[in-house]
């Protein structure tokens, strides 16, 4: 565990230490789009992080290789350099479509060529455990066409909920998370190596977002465009992969008979056959239901539009920062809750979802509220985040500011925008004019 998390936190650092200079070179290179009908953000914001996460990607897997826990991932398994030929051409393809806006197309291709490349390498889908069959192995082109559609599913689904600050990065790290409490329960608990490269693979997925995520926070310095959007979702896909059609049900040994009664008395062990999708449940709904609404009006499904879940929170009166929560939430409850459910399938793991749900919807009917850094932990979260000291620095130089409890909406000052007598009298007090000259009725 401890390579793990090493692992990560030198992928993290790269990312969070690069995405600065990354900015900058965005900047300098016109990576700054127009602002478009669809977007929720009203200033031209560079794009361009996928880079900063593309190398902090590399730097978690030049790390491990050096690690000796980890080194025999390497050894053993060619997943990591084909996990590497794949991102670092959908990674490209992201790049010249965040400065060139290259057609969808186009972009379709790339991505079904990256998963050619991977498939050809070995990260490839095997077999799946079919429960009341057993372990069904699969043709040569039986699993390329299965692992390729996988793979352009889960990009899409990443690409498609990319639309407000944090929230792709974020709903990628709980993703990524749940998968690797899966994927390294099966491999020290039970010993299947085959579940080695998952594990890294999803430890290194969850550093590449929590090193972006502080740059990406609302209001957000910088976009990780398709760049990162598609690399991220390559490397959740290419998780998958590996621990759904690489992993031999038999291995496990839970039930000593034929492969049919092992594969029903295992079933819980199995979810990965489903957790692919369960754990990128909403990206898939929202890129689902994108797909039948764009249909539906005669249009291309890859024509943008701003009818995805997370605008539609917007539309109802939601603030950017709760809108980014509600979606992290519903993630996280299915995600964590099937992981939880493939340890033990009992009943009480189904109430405590279904509590969970009531919270969820009982917060979700709640006045708008704005998440902020306890007093505590001022210190250790960017400048950017702390409201309090800057209030409290703000209110010392005598400049109207932003108290503690503001929203993430500009607030209106005090008296302006009030019709009548009280409202220029409030301005006029504010100014220190007297009080004969505040209002223009008693001139």
């Amino acid at each position: 565990m401890r390579d793990y998390l090493l692992t990560l936190c030198v992928t993290a650092a790269v990312t969070y230490l690069l995405t600065g200079p990354v900015r900058k070179f965005a900047i300098a290179s016109g990576a700054m789009p127009e602002i478009r009908a669809r977007d929720v953000h009203r200033e031209p914001t560079p794009r361009l992080g996928g880079i900063a996460m593309f190398f902090g990607l590399c730097a978690g897997l030049l790390v491990a290789d050096h690690l000796e826990n980890l080194n025999s991932v390497f050894e053993l398994s060619n997943e990591p350099r084909a996990l590497l030929s794949g991102a670092a051409l959908i990674w490209i393809i992201g790049v010249l479509d965040d400065k060139f806006e290259i057609d969808a197309l186009i972009k379709l291709g790339g991505q079904m060529i990256a998963a050619g490349v991977m498939v050809v390498q070995g990260l490839t889908i095997l077999w799946i455990p079919v429960p009341g069959v057993g372990t069904v192995s699969l043709t040569s082109w039986q699993g390329t066409l299965l692992t390729v559609a996988l793979v352009v599913i889960t990009i899409n689904a990443v690409n498609f909920v990319d639309g407000l600050d944090g929230l792709a990065a974020g709903m990628v790290c709980i993703a990524a998370a749940a998968f690797f409490i899966y994927a390294y329960r099966i491999w020290v608990s039970y010993g299947i190596e085959a579940a080695a490269p998952a594990s890294l693979f999803t430890a290194i997925l969850m550093g590449m977002c929590l090193g972006f995520l502080p740059h990406n926070m609302h209001p957000a310095r910088i976009f990780m465009g398709d760049s990162g959007s598609m690399l991220i979702g390559l490397v959740l896909a290419a998780a998958a992969i590996s621990v759904t059609g690489q992993v031999d049900m038999d291995a496990l040994r839970l039930y000593e008979g034929g492969a049919r009664e092992a594969t029903h008395a295992a079933l819980p062990v199995f979810i990965p056959l489903l957790l692919p999708l369960t754990i990128i449940a909403i990206p898939v709904a929202d890129l689902l239901l994108a797909i039948v609404r764009r249909t539906w009006k005669g249009q291309s499904p890859f024509a943008a539009d701003r009818g995805h879940l997370h605008h539609r929170l917007l539309e109802i009166g939601h603030s950017h920062s709760r809108a980014v929560l509600i979606m992290y939430f519903w993630s996280a409850l299915i995600a964590f809750g099937v992981v939880a459910y493939s340890v033990h399938s009992v009943i009480w793991i189904v109430l405590v979802v279904v509590g969970l749900s009531a919270v969820g919807l009982v917060l979700l009917l709640l006045p708008r509220f704005t998440p902020r850094a306890p007093g505590w932990a001022e210190s250790f979260v960017p400048p950017r985040y702390r409201r309090r000291r800057r209030a409290r620095q703000t209110a010392a130089a005598g400049q109207p500011g932003p108290a503690a409890s503001d929203t993430d909406e500009p607030r209106v000052p005090v008296g302006v925008g009030v019709s009548g007598v009280n409202g220029a009298t409030a301005v006029g007090a504010r100014a220190g004019l007297p009080e004969r000259d505040r209002a223009g009725s008693r001139r």
